[in-house]
């Protein structure tokens, strides 16, 4: 008489990892019998706790209450979602019946999604080619998510983010892609993914440097000191001038009538302001008669692509008379 089975909460939500807590009071006078938390009513339902029983996660808010029913649920995860409801059995000949239910609570498990990694394109680029990049983070729930891509930290515009179904059956992933021209002076820009979510205080954050996906070949130059013609027995120093590259990775051969030179002295690597890199070779050459009209050809390989070659040409002067 007058029994009644209090289940305040319409809908709870909790966040992934946290501890949710499901509140059940009962009143009046009740007949003997068990009072059992059911995830789910009907067929399918599942007890999430009863008195007696093990179960890891829940605990009673009050141990001993014979009129507080309510639990804690610890380290929630995704599978966690339902309706829980608090049910008082009562006995009976056949065991045991439903004597009254609360109207249950509903809920629903957020998830933070992933941190964002941003992926660039399998191969480098020169500049004014175009190339994507990908941001993706997942896990989340629920699944309204936004993205928002920054090059330099100004917005850039790319497609609408697209969104899957994640691993758990409550969870879900996210893929964004944008697409650009690169310029020489990505070498120094970065990109960055910006993800929000309901269950994010601030923006996740994932970063990528451009130069991962820039290539910018070099200029190459030789240059004769003195220039042709020389006179017999002058030393000649042949210089191979190669600017403006990225990356840093460049091997620099002479030969001579396509005969590999041994290569004096090849300064080192200097890094300009812009971020692209330079170098310069020296091939010192007696000029003797037989030389006269020998090719001297820098070759340089940069970044194992194909070869770039300049060369110059050793005209000696017929000796004065």
């Amino acid at each position: 008489q007058g029994f009644q089975v209090n289940q305040p909460q319409d809908n709870v939500s909790v966040t992934v990892g946290e501890t949710l807590t499901l509140t059940c009071t009962m009143s009046g006078h009740s007949p003997p019998g068990v009072v059992k938390w059911l995830k789910g009513w009907g067929s399918g339902n599942k007890t999430v706790y009863e008195q007696k029983g093990s179960f890891p996660r829940v605990t009673r808010v009050v141990s001993e209450s014979d009129t507080d029913f309510s639990i804690r649920i610890k380290d929630v995860h995704s599978e966690d979602i339902g309706t829980y409801y608090c049910v008082k059995f009562s006995k009976s000949l056949g065991g045991e019946e439903v004597f009254q239910h609360g109207k249950g609570t509903e809920v629903s498990v957020l998830a933070k999604p992933t941190h964002p990694v941003v992926s660039g394109p399998s191969r480098r680029a020169r500049p004014g080619q175009s190339v994507s990049a990908t941001c993706t983070a997942g896990g989340f729930f629920p699944k309204d998510i936004s993205v928002k891509w920054l090059k330099d930290r100004a917005p850039i515009s790319a497609q609408q983010p697209q969104i899957t179904p994640g691993r758990t059956k409550s969870s879900y992933d996210m893929s964004s892609t944008v697409t650009m021209t690169l310029q020489e002076d990505d070498v120094r820009s970065q990109l960055v993914c910006e993800v929000r979510h309901p269950t994010l205080m601030a923006p996740l954050k994932g970063m990528y440097q451009l130069s991962q996906a820039l290539r910018v070949p070099p200029s190459v130059r030789v240059v004769a000191d003195p220039p042709s013609p020389v006179e017999v027995n002058k030393t000649v120093n042949f210089t191979c001038h190669v600017k403006g590259f990225y990356p840093e990775n460049v091997a620099v051969t002479w030969l001579e009538n396509r005969t590999e030179m041994k290569v004096e002295n090849t300064s080192l690597l200097v890094e300009t302001p812009r971020g692209l890199f330079e170098l310069r070779s020296l091939v010192e050459v007696k000029a003797m008669e037989e030389k006269n009209g020998s090719v001297f050809t820098c070759r340089v390989v940069h970044d194992a692509q194909n070869p770039i070659s300049e060369r110059a040409v050793l005209w000696i002067a017929a000796p004065a008379r």
